[in-house]
C-alpha cells in the first residue's frame, strides 16, 4: 500500500469517516484515500480520482459511477474502444486518456506477474 502524507487542512466537506476518534470529511476521494488508503476506496471512487475534476452540474463522482454502471466492472471497462467513452458525458479527451493509461499501467502490472508464471496474457502490437 501506499502511505500518502496527512491533510494540511479539512474544511467543510460532504462525506466523513471516523479516524483516530475524530470525524473526519472530505469533498473528493481523494481526501478519503490520503486519510485511509487507497484501498478503502470503491470502484467508482477510484475511477474519480484518476478523472480528477469534474464539469458544470456533474462531479468526478457521478461521472465514474457513469463508467461504472455503462459497463460494470473494471474488468468491462479495460480494452474498450475510445468512442464507448466519447459516450460518457463529461468524459473528454485528456479524461479519457488518463483512464486508458491507469488501465494499460494496470495491464502491463498483470503482464509482469503472469510472466513469471509463463503465462501470455496478450500478444504484443507490431
Amino acid at each position: 500500500m501506499i502511505k500518502l502524507g496527512r491533510m494540511a487542512k479539512i474544511k467543510n466537506y460532504k462525506k466523513a469517516a471516523k479516524t483516530e476518534g475524530k470525524v473526519v470529511t472530505w469533498k473528493h476521494p481523494g481526501g478519503k484515500m490520503e486519510r485511509l488508503g487507497p484501498e478503502t476506496l470503491t470502484d467508482s471512487e477510484l475511477l474519480a480520482v484518476i478523472i480528477s475534476s469534474g464539469i458544470p452540474g456533474k462531479s468526478a463522482e457521478r461521472i465514474a459511477e457513469d463508467i461504472i454502471n455503462k459497463f460494470g466492472s473494471f474488468r468491462g471497462i479495460a480494452g474498450q474502444p475510445y468512442e464507448k467513452f466519447e459516450q460518457v458525458y463529461g468524459l473528454g479527451k485528456v479524461k479519457i486518456h488518463r483512464l486508458a493509461a491507469a488501465f494499460e499501467i494496470a495491464t502491463r502490472i498483470v503482464d509482469e506477474v503472469l510472466k513469471e508464471y509463463n503465462i501470455k496474457l496478450r500478444s504484443k502490437k507490431t
